[in-house]
Order: C-alpha cells, then structure tokens, then sequence
C-alpha cells in the first residue's frame, strides 16, 4: 500500500482561546473592576493544539475543523499559517455561524476554568471530514464530540459514522473527549450507550482520568467531587472500555503522569500502525511525568496526546512512546498557551536523554519502574 499523503488527519474541536494575563488575586465579586495584564491569544481545542504540537514534532499533519466568516475565524487562520503554511487549508468556513472561542481563567494555584461558546463547532459534522482527506492519512484522530452538539446528539450517530468511514477507508483511528458542561446537553448525554457504538471502530482512546470516569461511571464521578481518581478506577475502567470494543487505551491523569492499557492482540489496526505492534499487546503501564516550572496547564493533555501519536506513528516501544508523550506534555506546561512551549522532537528527545528528572510516584507494591515507566508485575 502506498504511503499515504499525510501522517495525522487531526478533526474536529477548534476555537480561539483568549488568556487574560492575571497580576494578582482575582475573586471575581460582582461590581470589582480588576487590572490584568497583555491577554494572549492563541488557537484552542484538538484540532489545534493535538495538530499544532504534531506539526511541531515534525509529524505531516492536516487539520479538520470549522469556524466562522468573521474576526475570530481569521485569526485562527492566521495562527495556523504561522505554525505550518497549509494547516488551515482544511477549514470548513461557514457563512452563518459564529467561531467558537474560550476564555481560559489561569490563575496561579489553581485549576484553569473556562469560559466556552461553542459557536459552529455544534453544526459540524461528519462530513465535514471527506473521504479525500481520510484516505490523504494514515490515522485520523478526531476530538472533543463532548463539544459539539451534532456529534453528540441521536447517541453519538455523526461520531458514528465518522469513525465507521475512517475504518472503512483503511484508517487507523484515534479519539479524543473532554469532560462537557455537566448541566448542558452534552452532560447529560447516554455517553456509555455513545462509546459502546463508537469505540468498536476506535484503535486508540485517550481520554482523562476524569472523563472516563465521568462516561463509564456517572455515579462514582459524583462521589469523587474532584477528589484525584484512586489507579484502582483506572484498572477497571480501562479494561471496560477495552471491553467496548477500544483496542488501546492511553488515560491522562494530570500530575500523575500517562496511564497505558491495551489488549491482548490488536490486529484490524489500519494503516497507521506500528510497523511492529507486537511490543504494544497487553501493555498495563504508567509514565510518570516530568519536574518543570509550571507557567499554565492549557492543552497540556492535547499535547501528551500528541507525543503519544507521534511514537505511535514512528513505530516506537510503546514505553518510549509513553515518554515522550510525558515529555511534549512537560513542555506545552512550560508556557501558558496550548502551543508556544511544545519543542521540536530533536530537542524534547535530547531534554530526556540528558536526563531531564521525572517526579517520581507512590504507586501500588504491584508495579515496579522500568525502563523510566512503571510496569504491572
């Protein structure tokens, strides 16, 4: 089969992120006037960060997504043709709907809030990816339908069929969620009745901690109230999503690293396999993350994300692949934006191979470290 055109089609979720510079404590009272600083703007959502970090790491990247004929639609453009000349070829530009954007509250100390108007990313749909464009890659990841109304809608019926045509065209694929507005539409979606249609056609599913929890387990997600996810949650809930049909399965946990779990033969991968699956089949491993100066954690998991597709892409161990997935994340950590801190690969690589520190884990007596990610005995 002939190399396909691209490595990575990245769809679905785009907005402008708009990241007001905090100078000191913000309480939000009503009636305060509070001075901040320059705000930064960036492009925001997978297919922007997951595609921009991939671009980054010298991995040939398309892009998937739909914005506004309006100021913010330009924007994105024009923040994707200064990444890579040709990434905002793939946008679909709709005439009568608004481009989505996000304001990212960051203060130090705290976990980021957001402020999101999802805009045309509610009317985009399945075929807004083409077969030209499927068939242009090797693996097609698509995130965020916990953002967009129609992939979400009638049980998940346009992420559906997506992911069916991606297969069916040969495609290795690859999705991503995030965690929707519990109160709206999305947090009220059947989403385990969602993943039991989808993930049949789903080689690799990389959600958070937090997000599969929220989807498998809605009454445990409850009973957490933020609490961090005990690696017990992770065991089981990966291995039920493998159950539902996922053939591997990556589970940011934030501060705790990348967590790794795959079944025992994976075949039906699509072309965007490893040359070499074997080493990834019955994976259960977990990479610790890296020490940095954190400056914001905005994209830092659509950036893990995309150092995990790119040593899946480049046929990696997947215990290398793990950490270099830890690395870019690391990294995107370092600025606060999505994108600025992710490095090339060369220079992540030579970061880790000079012996760039890991902080280290309390993990359970039945896991030990090995080749720098733990393993289960």
């Amino acid at each position: 089969m002939p190399k396909a055109l691209n490595d990575v089609l990245v769809a679905g979720h785009i907005c402008l992120d708009i990241i007001p510079g905090f100078l000191g404590k913000v309480t939000f009272d009503p009636g305060r006037l509070f001075e901040v600083g320059d705000a930064l703007i960036s492009t925001g959502g997978v297919v922007s960060n997951t595609g921009q970090a991939l671009h980054k790491l010298g991995i040939k990247t398309a892009l998937a997504g739909k914005i506004g004929d309006d100021l913010f639609g330009k924007a994105v453009c024009d923040t994707l043709e200064r990444c890579g000349s040709g990434l905002s070829r793939g946008m679909t530009v709709s005439p009568t709907d608004a481009t989505s954007y996000t304001v990212v509250i960051n203060l130090s100390g705290e976990d980021r809030m957001f402020l999101h108007a999802p805009g045309c990313n509610n009317t985009f749909v399945a075929s807004d990816v083409t077969d030209q464009a499927i068939l242009d890659a090797d693996l097609v990841h698509f995130g965020y339908p916990t953002l967009m109304a129609r992939m979400f809608e009638d049980d998940g019926r346009e992420t559906l069929s997506l992911f069916e045509r991606a297969k069916r065209l040969g495609a290795t694929t690859s999705l991503d969620v995030s965690l929707p507005d519990l109160a709206g539409a999305a947090g009220k979606a059947d989403w385990r009745k969602i993943l039991t249609r989808v993930l049949p056609y789903t080689d690799l599913f990389l959600p958070s901690a937090e997000e599969l929890v929220f989807m498998l387990d809605r009454s445990r997600f409850e009973t957490l109230k933020g609490e961090p996810v005990p690696v017990s949650e992770f065991e089981r809930l990966s291995m039920e999503a493998i159950s539902l049909g996922a053939k591997v399965i990556a589970v940011k946990a934030g501060s705790l690293g990348l967590y790794l779990r795959s079944r025992d033969e994976l075949d039906g991968l699509g072309r965007g396999a490893p040359a070499d699956p074997m080493p990834w089949q019955s994976c259960h491993m977990w990479a610790p993350v890296f020490e940095v100066d954190v400056k914001g954690t905005t994209g830092a998991g659509d950036a893990t994300i995309a150092g995990l597709l790119m040593g899946w892409i480049r046929g990696m161990r997947p215990e290398d692949a793990l950490r270099a997935a830890a690395a870019v994340g690391g990294c995107c950590c370092e600025q606060a934006d999505a994108v600025t801190g992710v490095q090339s690969w060369p220079a992540t690589d030579s970061r880790i191979r000079n012996g760039w520190s890991n902080r280290p884990l309390k993990m359970p007596s039945d896991w030990h470290l090995q080749g720098g990610v733990y393993v289960k005995a």
